[in-house]
């Protein structure tokens, strides 16, 4: 059985099946702040998703982060760190990317155990 998360008409934003969650692409509602501020945002989103599917940060199995300029990965991994639970930092890719809307910086694609 698969359950959804704030199903769309295009996409829900999480999936849940066999004891795995798998997030879609989180990004900033308010994009016009700083790296800082929009990766404090996705990381806020990711945990309210979490929350929702029954877990947390602590169960993160793979984090894929999307940058739009690396000279902002200092900043992003600042907030990172700080929302990370220490012991239980998961494996993660970052990447520089051309994201779909031209104000976003961050995007974060999470997948956790239940």
């Amino acid at each position: 059985m698969v359950q959804r998360i704030e199903v769309g008409a295009r996409m829900s934003e999480a999936a849940i099946h066999n004891g795995t969650v798998y997030l879609a692409g989180q990004i900033a509602e308010v994009p016009g702040q700083d790296m800082a501020g929009q990766t404090r945002q996705v990381l806020a989103a990711i945990d309210a998703l979490l929350a929702k599917a029954g877990t947390d940060k602590s169960k993160i199995l793979m984090a894929q982060i999307f940058i739009t300029d690396l000279a902002d990965f200092a900043a992003m991994n600042r907030e990172w760190d700080a929302w990370v639970v220490p012991g239980h930092t998961p494996p993660r890719a970052t990447v520089q990317a051309a994201l779909a809307n031209p104000d976003w910086k961050i995007e974060i694609v999470v997948t956790a155990a239940v």
